[in-house]
């Protein structure tokens, strides 16, 4: 049944690519009144965008990536250097494509339909060297050298992140792509140059951290485990263990763990006085979880008090209630943004009296198809920052996470990146990814000390343990943070 499955599949694609070239062909009359873009007319010198005529999608990198073998999807197009490519000759009519982000080529390692395009290192292979062959409208197909096939959006995707494959050449619009001059010269936003985190030590194993200052001038630290696990340094370098939050345990929780004590994601804040957590909890892959709120007037392992249930969501519901975050606008409302994959990140009201939701209200912040979660709502100037974590956590150093980030003049939205595009709509700012040796940073705290803001996070080490990154936020003339 998988085979004959298999082969339906296929036989649906050859007919839809096949239609679309008869539609081409049927429409040439008009078609080619505009130019042809030619494999004469490249020019070496210069930078091109790729963009497919059937998703209106640009050739990407995905998630910045300069690693052997990382494969090359869609995206929507931005002109940033992970879409910029250029045009090495590589004799009889052939070009390797090297991108002006990794200085890798693109390769397609086999010639079996569905295979994955990636970037890899210039051997000269002829896996690596394409030509160009003329399609209607002034688009082109990379054909490749080793196995004839072309360069296809799979499956017809017109999704971020559709992958791209080699496929048998059907002139399908999907098969069919243009060539945007950038221009010769540097690149017109160079490769982000991410920062290593700042120097810390002592007992630096963390995932999903948050962080308050105390008064004293302490910090205090907690994060993902068994009953909440607590840290503290007292020179935001050199971090102890302080214990749980409930040493005893939490029975309260135990119907959305399935038993376990491991609690997820807490959120720190101090407001007059008094220490506040809220925390999730659930297991892996499912909905069916919660957001409780402990308080405390120290903050120190066993002085927390249950204070209840804030939020839950059933398998029925399309929205997941982990990974709490509270803020406080300048009128003095409470609200927590939460949210885990399914529909994306949301808002509720939180009643300042109790510390648990007000009304019945829920609004929607912001939603990324591939995963997107962990958010954080900040204000600095007239700005209100959501940033959020993209993509996937806790596969050790092949965890993708990364972290985004978008702005609104109100803090219940709507929220946009740099572009304009909405987060809503899968928009976001890129502003820190794995590099070197930092795997997946992602679920962000920020927390505004006196020498400024700064970035806590956790990410995974080559051998895959999960420790505490810090770096600095600055902000650009724009008014836009980066990492530093």
């Amino acid at each position: 049944m998988a085979g004959a499955d298999r082969a339906s599949r296929s036989r649906g694609r050859r007919v839809v690519a096949v239609l679309g070239a008869v539609g081409l062909l049927l429409g040439a009359g008009v078609a080619y009144a505009v130019p042809s873009a030619s494999a004469a007319t490249v020019d070496t010198s210069a930078s091109y965008v790729f963009v497919n005529r059937h998703s209106g999608k640009a050739m990407d990198l995905y998630d910045w990536s300069t690693a052997e073998n990382a494969p090359v999807n869609q995206w929507t197009r931005n002109d940033l250097a992970v879409q910029q490519w250029q045009f090495v000759d590589a004799g009889g009519g052939f070009y390797k494509v090297r991108s002006r982000h990794s200085g890798k080529v693109l390769e397609l390692p086999n010639g079996n339909d569905g295979t994955q395009l990636v970037q890899s290192t210039d051997r000269s292979s002829a896996t690596q060297q394409f030509r160009l062959q003329d399609s209607a409208g002034g688009f082109v197909r990379f054909v490749n050298r080793q196995w004839n096939k072309v360069i296809d959006v799979w499956e017809w995707s017109t999704a971020d992140g559709g992958r791209l494959a080699g496929y048998s050449d059907l002139d399908g619009a999907n098969q069919q792509w243009q060539l945007i001059r950038l221009g010769g010269g540097t690149p017109s936003t160079p490769a982000p140059a991410y920062p290593q985190p700042m120097t810390v030590s002592g007992d630096v194993g963390v995932h999903d951290p948050t962080v308050v200052k105390r008064p004293d001038g302490t910090y205090l630290v907690a994060h993902t485990g068994d009953n909440i696990a607590l840290k503290t340094s007292t020179d935001r370098v050199t971090y102890r263990n302080a214990g749980t939050v409930f040493p005893g345990g939490a029975p309260w929780t135990t119907t959305y763990t399935g038993g376990a004590r491991n609690l997820w994601a807490p959120d720190l804040s101090y407001r007059n006085g008094r220490y506040f957590l809220y925390y999730s909890a659930s297991t892996f892959g499912s909905n069916r979880s919660a957001i409780f709120l402990a308080t405390s007037p120290t903050g120190a392992s066993g002085s927390w008090t249950n204070e209840g249930l804030v939020i839950e969501s059933r398998t029925s519901d399309t929205f997941n209630a982990i990974d709490p975050n509270l803020f406080v606008d300048d009128q003095g409302r409470l609200w927590l943004t939460f949210g885990s994959f399914w529909s994306g990140i949301k808002m509720i009201e939180i009643d300042p009296s109790t510390g648990r939701r007000l009304g019945s209200a829920m609004r929607s912040l912001a939603a990324y198809g591939p995963g997107i979660e962990a958010p954080v709502l900040v204000k600095r100037g007239s700005w209100y920052y959501l940033y959020v974590s993209f993509d996937r956590c806790c596969q050790g150093a092949a965890s993708t996470y990364r972290v985004m980030v978008g702005r609104s003049a109100s803090p219940t939205g709507p929220f946009v990146d740099r572009t304009g595009r909405d987060m809503l709509s899968g928009g976001g700012t890129q502003i820190l990814a794995s590099h070197g040796s930092v795997h997946g940073p992602g679920h962000q705290a920020v927390l505004a000390d006196t020498d400024g803001d700064l970035l806590f996070y956790h990410y995974y080490a080559d051998n895959g343990t999960s420790l505490l990154g810090v770096n600095r936020l600055r902000y650009d003339a724009d008014a836009w943070p980066y990492v530093s």
